[in-house]
Order: C-alpha cells, then structure tokens, then sequence
C-alpha cells in the first residue's frame, strides 16, 4: 500500500499504481475489481478465483480483477 489511498495492483504481471479511495479495508493480497485507475469493490477470495478461472476458459485476456501488492 502506499500513501494517499493509492496501492499496486498486479493484472497478470502488469504493475499498475491505482486509488483505493473508493474501497474501504483493502489489505494487501485482497483482490479488487479496477475500472480508470480506481478500485471499486473487494472481491470475495473465492468469488475472485471463479472469475479469474472463468477468463483463462474463455481466453479472454487480462480480467478487471487485481490482487493488491505493495
């Protein structure tokens, strides 16, 4: 996490610095749905892996759920 709200996401090996002022209780390793640089919502663990295996069978490139890293 950094200053400010903001945090590092990791969409499939891409790092991108983006706000967390719109989510409350964001810890690192939650995943976050990103839409313009803002994270919107915190997704469920399990919820997450779903979504993330979902986008690998379909092929549908990067998903718009990230896991926060430092």
């Amino acid at each position: 996490m950094r200053e400010d709200d903001n945090a590092v996401v990791d969409l499939a090996g891409v790092r991108k610095e983006i706000s967390l002022a719109l989510v409350d209780d964001v810890a690192v390793g939650d995943y976050v749905i990103v839409h313009v640089g803002y994270a919107l919502n915190k997704l469920d663990p399990a919820e997450a892996a779903k979504t993330l295996a979902l986008f690998a069978d379909l092929g549908g490139g990067l998903p718009d759920g990230a896991p926060v890293s430092r």
